[in-house]
């Protein structure tokens, strides 16, 4: 029993040193090797020059479009209207009989008038008449020269009279004309806000019965507001002489830009309160599809067409402070390069700086390797993918915009 007891603890001794010396084996290997003996590399990435292509910048903007003209149509003499001669919402030439007031009233104004300026043309002729015999018998010292005095007086009288007369049947003539509502422009023509057998009532500016609103719509104007910081942008990348700026303009449910215009108009001065200025672009819109109130995303080209670079967007990493690529130098060792992003142009990430064209880009296996790695590289390639439009990025600051292949 002892004996057993004995072979037991010689067995465990045995195996516990055995134990022992593999740990220890292995640990003197670990530590033996030389710290600055490098590891093989044993991951592979794919790398690749950055694309380099020419782009246009723009700058983004939000507005809404407006009419180019809006005119109120109010009655310029009173009366009931008798007839309404458009349909509501349609387009109307400039000119186009729009209401009918009744002319009754009017035209018995105007032969009364007529009246009474045949009756002063009587009287005139008579004066004359009494004036020249007054001459010759005031030659003949058969009158005295105050008689004379007033038979000359009273031709300048009815003379007077004549042109009063005169005068009041030109504006008998024309209340008899403004029976006839026409419109004071070319556009499209709201409801009418008053039917036939109505009273309506002329007045100065809106005093008087509103009758319906027409808008000039071909062009229509896009107006929008701009931030201190994309202005002076805009201004210090336009050259003096230049010509409008051209400006392309999207709609909530459309992918591309399909409206074209051109800047026109900016405000002569920033508001206090919102620290923006008002600018307004000229826009065709010759079927009248576009329709005031409408909102809509623009886009203003500020510089022509300049050189960048693109790389993938997965390409690029990113910490809580910056945004990085990573490259791989000639000895295969990776680095992180701080860069500057801008847009994306058909679905590649514009890079403003931070990148040289002849840098080795790690496109595929980003994820896998860290800087100052050394990586086994295969080279790779990409190439932009077209879409149906440039997908835009709102430029709060003057140095981010919206790019886009010209």
């Amino acid at each position: 029993m002892l004996a057993s007891r004995r072979r037991k603890r010689a067995t465990l001794l045995v195996a516990l040193s055995a134990f022992v010396l593999v740990v220890t084996w292995l640990i003197v290997s670990r530590l033996g090797q030389a710290p600055d003996t490098p590891r093989t590399a044993d991951t592979t990435v794919m790398v690749s020059h950055p694309l380099q292509r020419q782009v246009v910048e723009w700058d983004s903007y939000v507005g809404r479009f407006e009419a180019s003209r809006v005119v109120d149509v109010r009655p310029r003499v009173s009366g009931q209207v008798t007839r309404v001669h458009f349909r509501d919402g349609e387009v109307v030439r400039q000119g186009q009989l729009l209401f009918t007031i009744d002319a009754r009233p009017f035209e018995a104004a105007l032969e009364r008038a007529r009246a009474i300026l045949a009756s002063a043309r009587s009287d005139l002729a008579l004066a004359k008449s009494k004036a020249r015999r007054a001459t010759r018998l005031r030659g003949e010292a058969a009158i005295s020269q105050s008689d004379a005095d007033d038979l000359y007086a009273r031709v300048q009288a009815t003379a007077a009279a004549v042109d009063a007369a005169d005068a009041d049947v030109r504006a008998r003539a024309l209340d008899l004309e403004f029976c006839e509502v026409r419109a004071p422009i070319g556009g499209v023509v709201s409801d009418r806000r008053v039917d036939a057998g109505n009273q309506v009532a002329a007045g100065e500016g809106t005093a008087g019965t509103l009758l319906t609103t027409i808008n000039a719509l071909d062009p229509i104007y896009f107006s929008f507001n701009s931030s201190e910081a994309l202005y002076l942008k805009a201004k210090r990348s336009r050259v003096a002489g230049d010509n409008a700026p051209a400006v392309e303009i999207r709609l909530q449910d459309e992918a591309g830009y399909q409206w074209q215009g051109a800047l026109d108009f900016t405000d002569n001065g920033f508001d206090p309160h919102s620290g923006t200025i008002r600018g307004r672009a000229t826009v065709a819109n010759s079927n009248f599809f576009l329709m005031p109130g409408m909102f809509g995303d623009m886009r203003l080209a500020n510089s022509g067409p300049t050189p960048v670079l693109l790389i993938p967007d997965s390409a690029i990493t990113s910490d809580l402070t910056r945004k990085a690529a990573l490259v791989v130098d000639k000895n295969n060792i990776v680095a992180a390069r701080p860069v500057e992003l801008g847009a994306l142009v058909d679905g590649l990430r514009v890079i403003r700086s931070g990148l040289m064209p002849q840098d080795r880009v790690v496109i595929s296996g980003v994820q896998l390797v860290q800087p100052g790695q050394q990586v086994l590289t295969r080279p790779g390639s990409f190439s932009p993918v077209p879409q149906t439009h440039s997908e835009t990025v709102m430029a709060p600051q003057a140095r981010m915009a919206t790019i886009e292949q010209p």
